[in-house]
């Protein structure tokens, strides 16, 4: 679990913790997370997956494929038909996109939570509010 010292909840939740591990006398490691600089294309995208599922009741597969892919960037991910005894649809990775075409689909992504559904996705660069939601991720993880 990971715990804010900036916030009077968290320090009392780990207070409680590590009582509980020292009186029943658990085997336990106490690591300091270090603030990050930045973070990667892909590492933001999975948080905004997560927090669009936790937000939406969806899990973070069926965002990515049906709600990212499928129905907001089609254009970049839809590769067409194949096969000649059934018809499959095949779609991009997004390990297939270029840093161009992630930015595109990602920018596209949070339009359509801000403005379709209300649900605002940080920018990369909005570390804060990227670490609250990697918290409240951690405390939900039914929509991974």
């Amino acid at each position: 679990m990971i715990y804010d010292a900036k916030k009077e909840i968290d320090i009392q939740r780990a207070n409680s913790r590590l009582k509980y591990l020292i009186e029943k006398k658990k085997l336990f490691e106490i690591i300091e997370k270090k603030e990050r600089r930045s973070i990667s294309q892909n590492n933001y995208l999975h948080l905004i997956f997560s927090w669009f599922a936790i937000q939406t009741g969806y899990t973070e597969e069926e965002v990515k494929q049906e709600i990212f892919k499928k129905h907001i960037n089609p254009s970049l991910f839809y590769e067409g038909e194949h096969g000649q005894i059934v018809k499959i649809e095949r779609w991009r990775s997004t390990a297939d996109l270029d840093t161009g075409e992630m930015t595109l689909a990602i920018d596209r992504f949070r339009d359509y939570s801000a403005k379709e559904l209300g649900i605002y996705l940080p920018e990369p660069k909005d570390l804060a509010h990227l670490q609250e939601i990697e918290i409240e991720i951690k405390k939900q993880p039914q929509y991974l």
